[in-house]
């Protein structure tokens, strides 16, 4: 029965953080939120390839980053009133400028990974890195867009009337697309072909002697993981009304890659609590001393001895929270 209840008590909780944060005084509490739900989004879609599949890839900032571009080059060309290309014509609807992201992640992580997934181990890892950097350095050279400045949204996307320049309605958004993303991530875990990436995971050899094909597999699992890295960054666009190249840098990856060992690997919600102890912790340090990396680090470690297998080891029902 608890393990029933938990999850929608975390979930009231979670819609419930604009109304506390307005009786207690401290609106900055909502986009603290809003940016935990958007790298959560981010870090449960590394999580896929990462933690269920076993596949290290250090370049998943590249499709967080073009997801964000995909808003802001739509919008910019809106601006403008001149198509992208001369063919593609701007839009500043959440309802044209989402589903392209996911077009764009989708397409670059299918990409990326027909290439990079013909290799394994440490040149898997290194190849990734690889093509995350030539994106990286392709947009800083980018003048038109802002090149290493970044580019201004000036105004967030229209999307059914909501005023998305609203925190508590921006932060409702990044929470209920997070909400679905968990979903569709248990689906698909659960289902066989989620048992297929955990197998290989556990032994590509094995799975591969009773007669599956691994590759397509995988470049399926790579592919899902991108459109939801750059969801997140479509939404970080919205939210930030800015973006630039930074989230397209190996930091960022790394970044995300902590947020899924901290949370626990292989789990749907761990992630989720990886992205609320790591932006958590560096607003609160941040705000102690500007020395706050060299304070986080120690604290970091410490949790990952204690809790060898994440945040998530820590909660009660862990068995169910891991298949969701």
């Amino acid at each position: 029965m608890r393990d029933r209840l938990l999850l929608p008590l975390l979930l009231a909780v979670a819609v419930a953080v604009p109304w506390v944060a307005e009786a207690f005084g401290t609106p900055a509490t909502v986009g603290l939120a809003t940016r935990i739900a958007i790298y959560a989004i981010a870090a449960a879609s590394l999580n896929l390839v990462l933690g269920f599949g076993g596949l290290v890839s250090f370049g998943h900032a590249a499709y967080f980053g073009l997801g964000g571009y995909t808003v802001g080059i739509l919008w910019e060309h809106f601006r403008l009133g001149e198509p992208f290309l001369g063919i593609i014509p701007g839009s500043a609807d959440l309802l044209v400028t989402f589903p392209s992201a996911l077009l764009v992640g989708g397409l670059a992580a299918a990409a990326i990974g027909a290439l990079s997934l013909r290799t394994s181990g440490v040149q898997f890892i290194m190849i990734t890195l690889a093509f995350a950097q030539m994106v990286y350095f392709l947009f800083v050279s980018l003048a038109v867009y802002g090149g290493d400045d970044g580019l201004m949204i000036r105004r967030t996307n229209a999307f059914l009337g909501l005023n998305l320049r609203d925190p508590a309605t921006m932060y409702w958004l990044s929470l209920g697309v997070l909400v679905v993303w968990l979903w569709l991530l248990g689906r698909i875990v659960r289902s066989r072909f989620g048992r297929v990436v955990e197998g290989v995971r556990q032994s590509e050899r094995r799975m591969a002697a009773i007669g599956i094909s691994t590759y397509p597999y995988k470049l399926a699992a790579f592919t899902i993981s991108g459109m939801g890295c750059a969801a997140a960054g479509a939404l970080w666009a919205n939210y930030a009304r800015f973006v630039s190249p930074d989230m397209m840098h190996w930091t960022k990856s790394g970044e995300l890659m902590i947020m899924v060992i901290l949370g626990g690997m292989g789990t749907l919600l761990g992630p989720v609590l990886g992205s609320a102890a790591l932006v958590g912790l560096e607003y609160l340090l941040s705000g102690l001393t500007e020395h706050w990396q060299f304070v986080l680090g120690p604290i970091l470690v410490l949790i990952v001895l204690f809790a060898r297998k994440g945040l998530i080891s820590l909660l009660p029902a862990r068995g169910r929270l891991r298949h969701g």
